[in-house]
């Protein structure tokens, strides 16, 4: 589905969203000191936040990548299927999972869960954008970008239908 006509209203600049990114990295650098965990990125709507963590972060962190989705349009359609697995064992690994977004959080203990069964050394999460009011999951986010209101949001991965994701901030959709 192909949008023209959209009105966008900025949420966060794509300026914000460096500097966020840069402090995010010093967190988890602080965090796992030495160890570099594996950063799992959540195709497809992470993968400009993962190439600029990663970058952020420096040499020496592995990446792989898992696909699932859970949306159909602005809706959650309530299941989360599992499009492509892991390429990496993780078995005894730190895994750090990178998010775009966390909303209800069922996506994420869905992963959560499939990949607690493989025995990482640790599990954590960082995402650029959580929706406090929205989040229904019991397993804490151990780094945030950004907290925001439940409005459903577009660009810098994330999308519509495929649109706006190539967005270089992240807004919101006023209409279409």
């Amino acid at each position: 589905m192909r949008v023209s006509g959209a009105k966008i209203k900025t949420l966060i600049s794509s300026a914000e969203i460096d500097r966020r990114i840069l402090g995010l990295a010093k967190e988890i650098s602080a965090q796992y000191g030495e160890e570099k965990p594996l950063l799992v990125g959540v195709l497809k709507g992470s993968v400009f936040f993962l190439s600029d963590l990663a970058r952020a972060l420096g040499d020496g962190y592995p990446i792989d990548f898992l696909a699932v989705s859970s949306y159909d349009g602005t809706e959650s359609r309530g299941s989360v299927k599992i499009n492509m697995d892991l390429a990496s064992d993780i078995r005894g690994r730190h895994v750090l999972i990178v998010e775009d977004i966390v909303d209800t959080g069922m996506t994420l203990s869905a992963l959560l869960d499939m990949l607690r069964t493989r025995e990482p050394a640790s599990l954590r999460v960082v995402t650029l954008l959580f929706k406090p009011q929205a989040y229904k999951g019991d397993h804490p986010i151990e780094f945030i970008g950004f907290s925001i209101p439940s409005d459903f949001v577009v660009g810098y991965g994330m999308d519509l239908d495929e649109d706006f994701r190539n967005l270089p901030y992240v807004g919101i959709v006023e209409s279409l």
